[in-house]
């Protein structure tokens, strides 16, 4: 093998061992219901092209797309001494999931019991664009 093998062979590795360390690999987007087919930007996340955001409040309407599959689903903020936590429940499935901040415009999506009481009245209601979703369970 040549140094012109093994260089790109060399830095091709390293790329992909970083992104299997930090997890920094989209594998879905969370969107608006009905926000497009395939939202574009994601390895891992199918190509659509008009994905638009939604507010943080509860009943909201999200959709999340990967692998060319859209899953609709709901947004349940709850609020807890002054904390509010959003959580993410695919359509007809009992879990969910909550939409843990991994950056802009990034979040993990973990399972974990929900915490706190329903938010009311629209709170806190912050649009926020649509999130790349860095860990995606299996729907």
């Amino acid at each position: 093998m040549t140094l012109r093998t093994i260089a790109p062979l060399a830095l091709w590795t390293v790329a992909q061992l970083a992104i299997a360390a930090t997890g920094d690999a989209s594998c879905g987007v969370l969107a608006a219901a009905g926000g497009g087919a395939g939202v574009s930007g994601a390895s891992g996340a199918s190509s659509v092209s008009a994905a638009s955001g939604f507010a943080l409040r509860d009943g909201e309407p999200v959709d999340f797309i990967a692998g060319g599959k859209t899953v609709p689903g709901t947004l349940h903020v709850l609020k807890d001494d002054g904390i509010y936590r959003a959580y993410w429940q695919p359509q007809g499935r009992p879990e969910r999931y909550v939409l843990a901040n991994a950056g802009t415009d990034a979040v993990r999506l973990i399972a974990t019991p929900a915490q706190g009481t329903p938010a009311t009245d629209g709170m806190p209601g912050t649009t926020l664009n649509p999130q790349q979703v860095l860990s995606c369970p299996t729907l």
